[in-house]
């Protein structure tokens, strides 16, 4: 695999004065040659700045192995430049074309129980084919030096959303590839069974060549292999990135390059944190999903982008005008919705608001999907909306290249706990990683609480308050560096489930939370997993689900904030705090969703000293996000919203809306 290189953010490659960049993914070859000048104009009127050119043009662009067909291509490249419209051109590679299976079969990918993906759809390639990985990177070559001086290229967009639908391939290259990713990872087989725990079910290995990926099995698969493997995927993916931007840095190294992830919903295979290093910028992905918390999903996803790209603007590359496709009801958005969704964005760092895509398409599988020029044409509301959104990006562009200011509270996300506390053989296959942390930071919306989304990995010890929902995995390291952040004076709030096991998922010994037992001050000897349906009462009204814990306070300094009330915990502490010189540490034992967390927040943000930074009356209505010296004032729910209490604001914040002011 390829080596990784240090990474100085750039941002596009253009002159002028700084600015929101607006516009969409733009496929022109879906459409006749006098389209063409229409979509000019009309993105024009609209306010489009750039687009995201040739995405899923392979097959048009090799239409024979070896045989290219550029003129098309050069013939829009100029077009746009000529409108001023700049182009973040793909390298194409995401869907290989019909020639190349067809000759080829060996580069689609395998699923766990041995079935083909065929071709028809999308991203039918192996992340470790060596046969795919040659005709991809010639494709680039080629790209690459016909289009290094183009004046409308001012970024390069490798493949498109790694690892959406191939991020997991079982087939003979991966596991020829995993045991090469095996042997640099633990040297010696005798290291990897350790890490394994292969005495267990007789699974002891004499060497690598014995290794497979957990393919379907009798029962689970060992865990440790089924993590390794996890993180062995998204390095493939991780690698196919790097082996496209260090051809495109060799042949045009002024041109910055990127690739759109998807933190969004419950997209967790791709460790994007970790990849955050290998882009010149970081950009982004992101689809509403319906449901209770949608809105705040999207605020909680923007926060954790803008962190993961380390508070630098990063690019939003796609998310929807309207209705997508791909559910099982696709509702249109309410009026607001599409100026607050990308304004979200905005306030959480994107210097760009992109949408799938420019030009409703008439046939195939995303016709239904909404785009910038919806079926109706401009005469419609939609495209109306879209032109005030670009107007009011125009007028927005002084935020450009600002940064987030930080919060005082931090929300820890860490993908290995993702990966690893949702696996098969636990107490319960109910636990959802992802929805107790978004549950925390709904609770801290309705408090009026700006808090940061930041990597396990992230700078924490610049919060006051961190708050770790379901922190299984804590290496040795991670609890030292905890402990001593409380111990000067920080303050961590810890769930059901946290340190449980260390980065080879064993079991710390001697009790749990294991690795933050001490700094906790409590012992659990077992845990009380509760049935669907089953639900227990604390003393402070709140009601607990998923999950109990049957604790015993072994610090004399611990202080009890809530107990059980009813259920097998019955008078049992629910909820810690122990004091630790100036910092403490506290732990939550059930799941107690937005509603429960509301009375329990303000007894942890008292002693970190966090208060919100809105009148009191506006705590929950609004969310606010700081932008430099510009505050956005994003309306959470579906009434007006008065602002007059607070200096510099808009008296009325309208239903949906975004106010942004300098304060």
């Amino acid at each position: 695999m390829t080596e990784s290189n240090e990474t100085t953010r750039r941002w596009l490659r253009r002159a002028g004065s700084a600015r929101l960049e607006f516009g969409a993914d733009y496929n022109p070859d879906q459409w006749p040659r006098e389209v063409w000048d229409d979509d000019v104009r009309a993105m024009r009127e609209a306010g489009v700045t750039i687009v995201s050119l040739a995405i899923f043009s392979w097959a048009r662009l090799e239409p024979r192995d070896g045989e290219y067909d550029f003129a098309w291509l050069d013939e829009v490249m100029d077009l746009l430049h000529a409108g001023g419209i700049a182009v973040d051109l793909a390298t194409a590679t995401a869907s290989p074309p019909p020639w190349l299976t067809r000759r080829h079969p060996e580069v689609l990918p395998v699923t766990r129980t041995g079935e083909i993906l065929w071709p028809g759809a999308r991203q039918h390639w192996r992340p470790t084919s060596p046969v795919f990985r040659e005709h991809a990177l010639r494709l680039v070559s080629e790209l690459a030096t016909r289009y290094a001086d183009h004046p409308a290229l001012v970024a390069w967009h490798v493949n498109n959303e790694l690892g959406c639908h191939n991020v997991y391939d079982y087939s003979d290259d991966a596991a020829r590839a995993f045991r090469v990713w095996l042997r640099t990872r633990y040297g010696t087989v005798e290291a990897l069974n350790h890490a394994w725990g292969t005495a267990f079910w007789s699974q002891r290995y004499d060497d690598f060549e014995e290794i497979l990926p957990p393919r379907l099995a009798a029962s689970h698969p060992n865990p440790t292999q089924q993590l390794d493997f996890k993180r062995f995927s998204s390095d493939a993916l991780k690698d196919h990135l790097r082996a496209e931007r260090d051809l495109l840095r060799r042949i045009t190294p002024e041109v910055p390059v990127t690739t759109n992830f998807m933190v969004m919903g419950e997209m967790k295979p791709m460790n994007y944190a970790d990849w955050a290093a290998e882009v010149d910028f970081v950009s982004n992905d992101h689809y509403v999903l319906p449901g209770p918390q949608a809105r705040d999903e999207l605020s909680f996803s923007a926060n954790l982008t803008g962190n993961i790209a380390g508070g630098e603007p990063w690019f939003l590359m796609e998310h929807s005008t309207s209705a997508v496709n791909w559910q099982p009801v696709n509702v249109a958005k309410k009026p607001g919705e599409l100026a607050r969704d990308s304004l979200t964005h905005v306030a959480h760092g994107a210097d760009a608001v992109c949408f799938f895509q420019w030009r409703q398409s008439r046939a195939g599988a995303e016709k239904y999907h909404s785009a910038m020029l919806p079926h109706a044409g401009t005469d419609s509301d939609l495209f109306r909306g879209v032109a005030r959104l670009g107007e009011r990006l125009r007028e927005l562009a002084p935020i450009a290249g600002s940064r987030r200011r930080r919060a005082a509270v931090g929300i820890v996300f860490d993908w290995e706990s993702w990966w690893t506390a949702e696996q098969d053989s636990h107490p319960t296959d109910r636990l959802r990683y992802k929805q107790e942390a978004l549950d925390w930071y709904t609770a801290l919306l309705d408090a009026g609480i700006r808090a940061d989304v930041v990597p396990a990995g992230g700078p924490l010890e610049e919060y006051r308050l961190l708050i770790a929902p379901v922190l299984h995995v804590v290496p040795a390291a991670l609890a030292a560096r905890l402990d001593a952040w409380v111990a000067a004076g920080g303050h961590l709030v810890t769930t059901y489930f946290s340190g449980i096991v260390d980065e080879n998922d064993h079991v710390w010994l001697g009790g749990y939370p294991g690795a933050l037992r001490d700094l906790l001050g409590i012992r659990i000897e077992e845990f009380g997993p509760l049935l669907d349906g089953e639900s227990v009462t604390l003393d402070d009204g709140a009601t607990g689900t998923l999950w109990t814990d049957r604790i015993d306070v072994t610090g004399p300094d611990v202080e009890v904030l809530a107990r059980y009330k009813t259920g097998e915990q019955a008078d049992r502490a629910a909820v810690t705090r122990r004091r630790v010189g100036a910092g403490s540490a506290a732990y939550v034992s059930t799941r107690l969703g937005p509603d429960g967390l509301a009375g329990l927040l303000p007894r942890l943000l008292g002693p970190a000293g966090v208060t919100g930074e809105l009148p009191a009356e506006l705590g929950g209505r609004v969310e606010l996000a700081i932008r430099g010296d510009h505050w956005f004032l994003i309306n959470r729910t579906d009434q007006p919203v008065d602002l007059r209490a607070l200096p510099g604001a808009p008296e009325v914040l309208e239903a949906r809306g975004v106010a942004v002011f300098t304060n």
